[in-house]
């Protein structure tokens, strides 16, 4: 801005001087510029980055907590995450997994089949199953289907071998038969050499009972 005689005559000599280097060195203060801040900026691409990162982590979190509910003794330790850095500097879960023991249990089909139901209920515990979680609940149903079938073919061995020692056994219906038959033999014996012998005075017991 140029200035005229009037203004310097306005302020003087002395004005200017005692103004001094400091003086002309300052500058007028001026309200701080105020930034918008991306992460908190709805329009932003960082912010939505963040919201759906966070909306992540939260349904990985309770998807591996659904099945380890579910799974009780049979989950092998706590769930394991794989993370992703947030434009916020944070670590977010994007992924995750539960191990679980779905081997079955030796010589025991019917406790086979409990813990395989207890698998399948694990797998599909969250309310979106992945294709993995589907893939564990229909290895389990196999292996419950197959358990199934050597309950039943243990149960029938069971059977016949249960029958079998029932016939085997003293007092059962063939014994007690055979028994019988014996006495009616002995009894028809006995009565045959009694009448047969004029001079005996013993009687013949009765033998059958």
């Amino acid at each position: 801005m140029k200035v005229t005689g009037l203004q310097l005559s306005a302020f003087g000599r002395s004005a200017l001087s005692n103004v001094g280097k400091a003086g002309l060195d300052q500058k007028p203060a001026l309200d701080p510029i105020q930034e918008t801040d991306p992460l908190k900026d709805p329009t932003s691409s960082e912010y939505k980055e963040l919201q759906e990162l966070k909306q992540r982590d939260r349904e990985v979190r309770q998807h591996e907590q659904a099945h380890i509910a579910a799974g009780g003794t049979h989950v092998r330790g706590g769930a394991s995450f794989s993370y992703q850095r947030g434009p916020d500097g944070r670590q977010y879960a994007v992924g995750g997994e539960v191990q679980i023991d779905t081997s079955e249990i030796p010589d025991d089909p019917a406790a086979t089949i409990r813990k395989m139901q207890v698998v399948r209920s694990a797998a599909m515990a969250p309310s979106e199953p992945s294709a993995q979680d589907r893939a564990v609940a229909a290895e389990a149903a196999q292996a419950e289907s197959q358990a199934r079938a050597d309950l039943r073919e243990q149960e029938s061995a069971e059977r016949d071998q249960r029958n079998a020692n029932a016939d085997d056994a003293p007092g059962n219906p063939a014994e007690r038969g055979g028994r019988r038959q014996g006495a009616i033999a002995a009894y028809a014996s006995t009565f045959a050499t009694a009448s047969a012998s004029p001079n005996r005075t013993d009687a013949p017991l009765d033998l059958i009972a």
